[in-house]
């Protein structure tokens, strides 16, 4: 396995993408869970409204795997044959994966917000959960955004590289 320094910084950049990600998305999954219990406890027939309200700011999680796994399949990690990558192609990685890592974090956290205010129109007009639910998948824009631009740049320096 060729561990230079290239490789090593490309392969943080996918940590750091899976980390941030997930940081975000269990902040507020984890804070959109305590809203939706207070309104369950008081009426456990909207279980299923908030419940979806909760699950919508753990994409970034998801997306910042997503990254880090195309990342290490692209570098030749999953196969065990390993590109030989030079310092600057690594960063190249690296930058690569920043904008699933901090859009990812930013539209979690802010995601996880608007699921909360959500919550609270639930709880008050249960018939206007699809309205809630809009409000939240909005900021769900541009985590997908995120998640292009750092898809599109790994195969784009993998093809670089290839050349």
């Amino acid at each position: 396995m060729n561990l230079t320094f290239g490789v090593m910084i490309a392969i943080l950049g996918g940590v750091i993408a899976a980390v941030m990600g997930g940081v975000g998305s269990a902040i507020s999954v984890g804070t959109v869970g305590q809203a939706a219990a207070g309104v369950v406890s008081e009426d456990p027939s909207k279980f299923g409204k908030v419940l979806i309200l909760q699950i919508l700011p753990g994409t970034q999680g998801l997306y910042g795997f997503l990254v880090a796994f195309l990342l290490l399949v692209q570098i030749g990690v999953m196969n065990g044959e390993v590109l030989t990558l030079s310092l600057a192609q690594g960063f190249m990685y690296f930058a690569a994966c920043l904008p699933m890592a901090v859009g990812g974090l930013i539209s979690a956290i802010y995601q996880g917000k608007a699921a909360v205010a959500g919550v609270g129109i639930v709880a008050k007009k249960p018939e206007e959960s699809g309205k809630a639910i809009i409000f939240a998948a909005m900021v769900e824009t541009y985590a997908v955004l995120a998640l292009l631009i750092s898809i599109l740049s790994i195969f784009s320096i993998t093809s670089i590289i290839s050349a």
